[in-house]
């Protein structure tokens, strides 16, 4: 036989399973009370609290990452689209602003145009011009009125600044007009200062004055108007201011570079002049001297230099005109 090798006062298997239970509760309900009246689990729970919470933090960190991996992904697309929305707000206002800005420029120059026609009295049309052809062959515009509208072959144009050229072509909606810096044109001038009469050329970017004695009474800064010569021009419209004078390839005459008065590739509106209906324009005020006004030059006679020395310019011949 097998000997027995253990306490003989063992218990039995399952029967210290109540017993275990019963001083576990016992022991359970005692720390309850004692923790209850004398608070002596407090310091326990701290230090069990301390050292379990950086597990906890491990624990919840995939949960906080995926939360703020989320929040950005929501806070980049509600970023894109208010980018999108502040871009398309932009460039409506700057396109109002545009608008805005060209409507503040096109209600200076019609007030310009209106001064214009209060302060010389002029019976005009307004004429929004349609088309340019600023080739430095071809200087022309085209105005959105025509034969129906009145307009006639030969109508001076101006603007505020002074004249622009004249109509050479109509048809029943459109007209044509032949710029002062067209190659074909020629207007008869005469200086303002002391009525000495030449003629100024289209050169198709520019104007020009030729053929100019060396002795004339000619000066840089000199201002230009229509001497109404031909009968194609009223007189005293403002033309062009003398910049620069030089000696031409012969030495014997001064050519002289002009700016015009008009503004020739600005403004959106045109004055057209009814024919015979504009006055007789004064001249500008002539500066210098009070006994120069008596000269008989500022009546329209040559001044003393011209005299003797004649422009070599027929000027009874009318402005030439485009012919086609």
């Amino acid at each position: 036989m097998s000997s027995y090798v253990g306490s003989p006062h063992a218990a039995r298997p399952g029967e210290s399973g109540p017993l275990r239970l019963l001083a576990y509760l016992a022991l359970a309900v005692t720390l309850l009370v004692l923790d209850h009246r004398g608070g002596w689990l407090s310091w326990v729970r701290t230090q069990a609290t301390v050292l379990v919470q950086p597990l906890r933090s491990i624990a919840g960190l995939p949960g906080t990452v995926r939360g703020a991996l989320r929040d950005g992904l929501a806070s980049h697309a509600s970023l894109v689209e208010e980018n999108r929305r502040l871009r398309n707000e932009l460039l409506v206002a700057n396109a109002r602003l545009t608008r805005l800005r060209n409507a503040a420029v096109d209600n200076a120059q019609l007030r310009e145009l209106l001064g214009v026609v209060e302060r010389r009295g002029l019976d005009v049309q307004l004429v929004p011009i349609l088309d340019i052809d600023l080739e430095p062959s071809r200087q022309r515009l085209v105005l959105r009125a025509g034969s129906r509208q009145g307009v006639q072959r030969g109508q001076a144009v101006i603007d505020a600044g002074g004249l622009l050229g004249q109509v050479i072509e109509t048809t029943p909606t459109q007209s044509t007009v032949l710029l002062l810096t067209d190659p074909d044109h020629a207007v008869p001038v005469m200086v303002a200062r002391n009525g000495v009469r030449l003629i100024v050329y289209g050169r198709g970017d520019r104007l020009e004055l030729r053929d100019i004695p060396l002795n004339q009474d000619v000066q840089v800064g000199d201002q230009l108007v229509t001497s109404g010569l031909g009968g194609r021009f009223p007189p005293g419209f403002p033309v062009a201011t003398i910049t620069a004078l030089h000696p031409d390839d012969s030495q014997a005459f001064l050519v002289g570079e002009l700016r015009p008065a008009a503004q020739l590739d600005r403004g959106r509106d045109v004055l057209l002049l009814r024919p015979g209906a504009a006055p007789d324009l004064p001249l500008p005020p002539v500066p210098g001297e009070p006994g120069e006004a008596e000269d008989p030059a500022a009546q329209g006679e040559p001044a003393a230099g011209s005299s003797e020395s004649p422009i070599p310019n027929n000027e009874s011949q009318p402005p030439q005109e485009a012919t086609g």
